[in-house]
């Protein structure tokens, strides 16, 4: 007998309604880095201090949308032979009995395996949704239809030079959340949010009743703060990935994400 499948988006959709805060806390991290087995422990270390969400990246050759901290960090995962099978089995399906994973994965690795057998491994991993940074919304029809046929939420993402009106046909085929690219560039911590920011929110936010999470560039408790005032979710990567990169051990490293994503959360907590 098959399995009944909730609508794709369902459980992501759920857990930015289910958190106490101003807006769900979704950080990021490298499956594979600094190894497949501490890289759990990282995810595990998200989830004990209030992550909702997790966006879990599937380490490839050629990461455009990355910067220098998660390129440094998806390079390291696949000198030690770290592959979209390893992640899905070894990080997303432990991490998924505990939070909504959020995959997010290049194009290539999917094309090469191709759509039905990718799509059918991640939800068989429990995976709940699928970010590909390099396949634009309107390209993807096929991939989003298999998607859906598995409960997979297939999530598009816009950027501040999105068109106001792709940025309503983006949302009219989004599922699960539309994550917002705060600044145009590749992922890593910046010293202030963009002025504009708060208007690329308000146009994604009037073209969908998706929840909105905004990434790139946040890296500060104040900086989270202030997209949660204004969006639904915040995604935190590259200061996560460094800090672990740069602890003396990873003991050392999962203290110092502990205590900086205890401060985030924190900072998003309702008067």
């Amino acid at each position: 007998m098959s399995r009944a499948l909730a609508p794709a988006g369902a459980p992501i959709e759920q857990a930015f309604a289910a958190h106490s805060r101003s807006a769900a806390l979704m950080p990021y991290m490298m499956g594979g880095f600094p190894t497949l087995a501490d890289s759990l422990r990282v995810g595990e270390a998200y989830v004990d201090a209030g992550a909702d969400l997790i966006e879990l990246g599937v380490p490839f050759s050629d990461p455009l949308a990355d910067g220098p901290a998660i390129q440094a960090a998806g390079q390291v995962a696949l000198e030690a032979g770290a592959t979209l099978e390893d992640v899905l089995r070894e990080v997303a399906t432990p991490l998924a009995a505990r939070v909504p994973v959020v995959l997010m994965c290049y194009s290539n690795p999917l094309l090469h395996r191709g759509f039905e057998p990718s799509v059918a491994a991640l939800a068989a991993a429990a995976v709940a949704g699928l970010i590909v940074p390099d396949m634009p919304a309107s390209e993807a029809g096929e991939l989003r239809a298999v998607c859906d046929a598995a409960g997979v939420a297939l999530v598009p993402l816009v950027a501040p030079t999105t068109p106001p009106e792709q940025v309503r046909e983006i949302a009219a085929r989004a599922r699960g959340f539309i994550y917002v690219v705060s600044v145009t560039g590749v992922t890593g911590e910046r010293g202030q949010l963009p002025p504009e920011l708060s208007e690329v929110v308000g146009r994604v936010r009037s073209a969908t009743e998706l929840p909105v999470a905004v990434g790139f560039g946040i890296g500060t408790p104040e900086q989270a703060a202030a997209v949660g005032e204004m969006a639904d979710g915040v995604i935190i990567g590259s200061r996560l990935v460094r800090t672990v990169a740069e602890a003396a051990d990873i003991e050392t490293g999962l203290g110092e994400v502990r205590g900086f994503l205890g401060e985030v959360s924190a900072a998003l907590s309702i008067p």
